[in-house]
């Protein structure tokens, strides 16, 4: 059954000498019972003589036990002295007390059971076959003086204890071989978790494990570096993007992927948590979400797996691979379109002088303001490609925008109430007046191209609180941006419309990064539903300025 001890596992020779010691246990048990009951005179021998025997098994025994608790040396030879020495005790005591008739070879049972559990097979049987020919010549010697004396009772203990040795050793060579095989599966899942959490620590994107309530069973560093901290259910104002789109998933887990923005100073409760928290709370995140469902069938329990990728710097990238064509697009503005409209430029101021009709100097007005917008426009174009920084002087927002809706509803002709300002109070921020014109412009166009026209369906109103920077959302109530767009809305020459070039978003940002803002997109579930029974939706740019010291 077994080999050598030291081929097995560290657990299993554990168990080897926690039975060793066990059976020393039960060994002292017995002999104190034996002292006992012999010392109280209950049979009729040399009282003296057995109550001695019965002492030094106990003596020896405590001895023994003593010996295998502190010295974890030579297992075999340890447990072959404790078999020898109840094989010696107990026949003493059988001699004493009278043979077979004083039922003491029963007592040979626990010495070779011990033996056939922890002892290979050949030693148990030889145990064994020392007891049995032991107790037969004893027999027989009792037959031979005495005439009377059952020497078939002897065979049959004898063929007992070789039944009972065959079997427990069967039955523990399968519960050692078992237990060894759990062993060896434990050390293998062991060193499977400990890859699994190195990779899970060292990966970049972050992972999260949750329950169908929402609860976040696990996170890795990655994960609470991108969410501020580590968030035990997704029910913060900061996660609730992350929560829709989990909830999303969970009713049709056909959409495995998702777009979303994570604000982390926009929860209130989890600021100041942690120092990394701290130091990018101002930070938008774009997270692209995978999700997928761990195999836990029979279980009883549902776990689920976010991975969370920052696709921030792939934006990065992806732009960087784009601004060598911007660069020869800006050196092409600078000599195709300058040039020309210097020459309209000169051309209307002649005209200006000829033509004096009020519809004419309406008309050359037009076409001014438009060639300086679009020489400015290309200013800005060429600032951008040098990567200019300007500092300007504060501007009040609300009489600006106040300005710019009523000039946007003249020009697009639009009724006063389908672009409505709203969160409207006297509120300071630092940004280019003609930047932030540009901007918002880029911005409300889009919105007229795809709002549905009725009142308030274009809205524009400032957002700012306690503790975080001053935003301007415009929304409008048109379908919203596929999660496939959104993932190059802000590239360059990215477009979905024949007649754009793919550059105003772009610049839109460009624009406000060079005034230290943040020009974004978000994507929300709303409460309620749709016609159609499903969670409605809404997308809106968020300018973020910079806080005004």
């Amino acid at each position: 059954m077994f080999a050598r001890l030291h081929s097995l596992s560290a657990a299993s020779r554990d168990t080897f000498w926690r039975s060793l010691k066990a059976l020393g246990a039960t060994r002292i048990v017995i002999a104190l019972v034996l002292l006992l009951y012999f010392g109280a005179g209950h049979l009729r021998l040399t009282q003296e003589l057995t109550v001695q025997v019965c002492l030094a098994y106990l003596l020896t025994a405590l001895a023994l036990q003593a010996l295998a608790s502190r010295w974890r040396r030579q297992f075999m030879l340890q447990l072959m002295s404790q078999v020898a020495c109840d094989l010696t005790c107990i026949s003493l005591l059988y001699i004493v007390g009278g043979g077979m008739r004083s039922g003491l070879a029963i007592l040979y049972l626990f010495p070779l059971a011990g033996c056939a559990i922890l002892a290979p097979l050949l030693l148990a049987l030889f145990s064994a076959s020392l007891a049995t020919l032991f107790m037969l010549g004893y027999t027989i010697y009792e037959a031979i003086s005495s005439g009377d004396s059952p020497v078939m009772q002897a065979g049959l203990y004898g063929i007992a204890w070789f039944a009972v040795v065959l079997v427990v050793n069967r039955m523990a060579a399968r519960l050692i071989g078992q237990e060894e095989l759990a062993a060896q599966r434990g050390i293998e899942i062991g060193v499977q978790q400990a890859v699994n959490r190195l990779v899970i620590a060292h990966s970049a994107d972050g992972i999260l494990v949750v329950g169908a309530d929402g609860v976040i069973h696990m996170s890795n560093p990655a994960a609470q570096q991108m969410l501020g901290g580590t968030a035990l259910v997704l029910n913060g104002a900061a996660l609730q993007p992350l929560t829709a789109a989990y909830e999303s998933w969970r009713a049709d887990p056909s959409q495995s992927s998702a777009f979303i923005t994570v604000k982390p100073y926009a929860d209130a409760e989890q600021e100041e948590v942690t120092a990394a928290w701290s130091a990018r709370r101002d930070v938008p995140l774009h997270l692209k979400l995978r999700f997928a469902a761990a195999e836990t069938a029979g279980l009883d329990v549902e776990r689920n797996v976010i991975f969370l990728e920052d696709v921030t710097s792939i934006e990065e990238k992806a732009q960087q691979l784009k601004l060598a064509s911007m660069g020869r697009l800006t050196a092409s503005i600078a000599h195709e379109v300058r040039n020309p409209l210097s020459a309209i430029g000169h051309a209307n101021s002649l005209l200006e002088e000829d033509l004096q009709a009020p519809v004419h100097k309406r008309l050359l007005k037009i076409i001014g303001d438009n060639v300086a917008r679009v020489n400015r426009m290309v200013e800005d174009i060429l600032k951008l490609s040098r990567k200019a920084q300007s500092h300007h002087d504060p501007m009040e927002l609300e009489s600006f925008l106040k300005e710019l809706k009523a000039e946007f509803d003249e020009t697009h002709r639009l009724d006063s109430k389908i672009l409505c300002l709203g969160g409207m109070r006297e509120v300071t921020v630092r940004f280019d007046p003609l930047h932030l014109r540009e901007v918002v412009l880029n911005l409300l166009n889009n919105a007229v191209r795809y709002a549905s026209g009725t009142p308030a369906s274009i809205r524009v109103f400032v957002v700012h609180g306690a503790g975080r920077p001053l935003e301007l959302h415009v929304q409008d109530d048109g379908p919203g941006i596929s999660p496939q767009v959104r993932a190059h809305l802000f590239e360059p020459f990215y477009t979905t419309s024949s007649k754009g070039t793919g550059l105003g978003l772009y610049l839109a940002r460009e624009l406000c990064l060079n005034n230290d803002a943040m020009l974004d997109y978000e994507h929300r579930f709303d409460a309620g539903l749709d016609e159609g029974g499903a969670r409605k939706s809404s997308g809106r740019f968020v300018i973020t300025f910079a806080r005004f010291a």
